[in-house]
């Protein structure tokens, strides 16, 4: 299969704006490419000692996405050329310009390799597949193997960090757990190796569901402790009424907010109550529209975390 790769030429300083963008669009697999250099964290992150002398940063970066050839992707290249053109009414962004290219499904999969190392989150170490070493290191509780193939969701992502911080607080042994577009199943591996008993995924796109079976397996769990269940469970009743009557006792759900507004009134209902809600993919910009939905229909709210342009809501049911 032929992908067309999409890349936008910008500035630096637009680079979390254009990307928020472009994730309320539900574009979630984003490259960006900058000569900022990088922060004593980011080197932490990274696990190498001695790091590439990069070239000067000029201001310039570069965010590049991929979309499936057809009139679907052309669609969706466009609704980003509107955007951009919007967005320079009352921001710089720099060019804006967009950049198309081809390539095959396998070269599209090598590159995030490039990109993606193990890193921690507090006493979890996620490292891709391809990577070995550190797993030893002190400090580690947990070890989370995970290649994204064509599903996305590594860990790395802001809002995708603060879900798994919440699962790290919240997940108590032999819970019964839901999430909510599941991507490459990370946050259900992760509250299955924090103690939960059973994990229930949904999700929209059949390549979430090839990659987080394999991604269970990958990290020694058996089937017997997890299903992947396709379909949207705000507009499919079938698929509602199932996760409706299992009385979950946490849900989970990285989502962008126009998905997270309709879908909050489900979840309070697939809850047992004291359930543990954990909401992320927020911008903070947008905090307020999901604290008054989650409260609305029944929750207190527990805390609200924020990382980089992104926020994560944490209610429980009354």
């Amino acid at each position: 299969m032929e992908w067309k790769k999409v890349r936008i030429k910008t500035k630096t300083t637009a680079e979390d704006l254009i990307s928020g963008v472009l994730y309320e669009m539900g574009i979630t697999g984003i490259e960006v490419e900058d000569n900022i250099p990088l922060s004593e964290e980011d080197k932490k992150a990274m696990y190498i000692d001695i790091l590439p002398e990069g070239k000067t940063d000029d201001g310039t970066a570069f965010l590049s996405f991929y979309v499936e050839e057809g009139n679907e992707g052309e669609e969706l290249i466009e609704n980003v050329y509107q955007e951009l053109n919007r967005l320079k009414d009352f921001a710089d962004i720099g060019e804006g310009k967009i950049e198309t290219s081809y390539t095959k499904e396998e070269d599209w999969i090598n590159n995030w390799k490039e990109f993606f190392h193990q890193f921690r989150i507090e006493d979890l170490l996620i490292t891709p597949s391809w990577e070995t070493g550190k797993k030893e290191e002190a400090g580690i509780g947990h070890v989370v193997e995970i290649d994204p193939g064509t599903a996305f969701g590594t860990g790395k992502h802001e809002t995708t960090t603060l879900a798994i911080k919440g699962i790290q607080k919240y997940v108590k042994e032999s819970m019964k757990i839901l999430d909510v577009g599941c991507g490459s199943g990370i946050l259900g591996i992760v509250a299955l190796k924090y103690g939960a008993a059973h994990v229930t995924m949904t999700d929209l796109d059949e390549k979430a569901i090839e990659a987080t079976p394999v991604n269970m397996e990958r990290n020694h769990i058996t089937s017997d402790c997890y299903e992947v269940l396709l379909g949207d469970i705000i507009e499919e009743e079938i698929l509602n009424e199932r996760v409706r009557n299992e009385g979950f006792d946490l849900v989970t759900a990285n989502i962008i907010t126009e998905v997270l507004l309709p879908l909050t009134p489900v979840i309070v209902s697939t809850l047992k109550r004291g359930g543990i809600y954990i909401t992320s993919g927020i911008l903070i910009e947008k905090i307020p529209l999901i604290k008054k939905k989650i409260e609305e229909v029944g929750f207190e709210i527990l805390e609200i975390n924020e990382m980089g342009e992104w926020a994560s809501i944490v209610g429980r049911k009354k």
